[in-house]
This record gives structure tokens, C-alpha cells and sequence, in this order.
């Protein structure tokens, strides 16, 4: 039999509310070339990053990447507006670096949505009222365009959305 190429990637972010004023969330990544893990405290209610935890247990990387290291450079920043930029900004240039940005990302983006879960309760059950409604919902926060499978490109709740460029 022929060689056949075979790539599978898990993602996984979970967000924990701690306790009143803390949340913990938290990315692993599996795929045949790494295998990482990264947490974030996020401190309520000013959603500052107050602690950063990192792990690297496999990497095509020759050199070793502390990632717990790497990671101390997002405390102090807020989950907000300009995220994706201040994150770009603190963090590295390497593959790797990029790699933990967007797992940081990604946490803050779980914290983003579990505070908007209610919202989305809240759609109207007629199909086209709820079409509506979601399209409002990514107008008044376009950061929220892609961050999960139901607002990501090509699902049904934000069919016509055009994000502002």
C-alpha cells in the first residue's frame, strides 16, 4: 500500500469560573507535530490576564521553547478590543511564538463567550428572527466573527454577515 499522509489536529479550550472575581481558562493542542498546552487567569471584571501557564511536551522544534516564559509576557493585558494586535506585539515572531499566541487567543475568546451564552439563549426561535438576531449580535461585537464553530464562515447563523474590514 502507498504511503498516505495522515494528519489529524484536537483542540480543546474550556473556561472555569474560579471563583467571583477569577476565571481559568485553558487551550490543549494535539496534533502529530506538537503537542502544547496553555492556561490563563483572567481577573472580573476588568478582564486583565493576571497569570499565563504554558506547556510544550512535543515539538519538531530542535531547540526547547520554555513556554511558561514566553507566556509571562501577556500579564497585564486585558481581553478587549485590540487583543489580536497587543498579543502579536508582546509575543515573538517564531513559529512557535505564533503557536501560543493563538492559543492565548483562543482563551480569550472562550472567556469572551461565556459571558455572551445568555445572550445567545436568548435568539428568537423563528428561523428568520433568529438569522437577525445573531447578525446584530456579531454587528455590535465583530470580534466574536469566527471565534466559535457556530459564528464561524459558512454556518447557517451568520449567512450574509459581512464583517468591516
Amino acid at each position: 500500500m502507498a504511503d498516505i499522509l495522515c494528519f489529524s489536529r484536537n483542540r480543546l479550550t474550556t473556561v472555569e469560573q474560579v471563583d467571583d472575581r477569577t476565571m481559568k481558562a485553558s487551550c490543549r493542542l494535539q496534533d502529530p507535530l506538537i503537542e502544547a498546552l496553555v492556561e490563563i487567569e483572567v481577573k472580573l471584571p476588568d478582564l486583565e490576564i493576571t497569570a499565563a501557564h504554558g506547556k510544550i511536551g512535543r515539538s519538531l522544534r530542535r531547540t526547547e521553547v520554555n513556554a511558561a516564559q514566553v507566556l509571562q509576557k501577556v500579564i497585564g493585558v486585558r481581553v478587549g478590543p485590540g487583543l489580536k494586535k497587543i498579543l502579536t506585539g508582546v509575543m515573538g515572531n517564531s513559529a512557535i511564538d505564533k503557536q501560543l499566541t493563538f492559543m492565548v487567543e483562543e482563551c480569550c475568546n472562550g472567556v469572551i463567550l461565556s459571558f455572551t451564552k445568555e445572550v445567545l439563549a436568548q435568539a428568537p426561535k423563528d428561523r428568520y428572527a433568529e438569522k437577525d438576531y445573531f447578525k446584530n449580535i456579531l454587528k455590535s461585537n465583530p470580534r466574536l466573527y469566527k471565534s466559535c464553530a457556530a459564528f464561524s464562515s459558512g454556518s447557517p447563523l451568520v449567512e450574509g454577515f459581512e464583517p468591516s474590514p
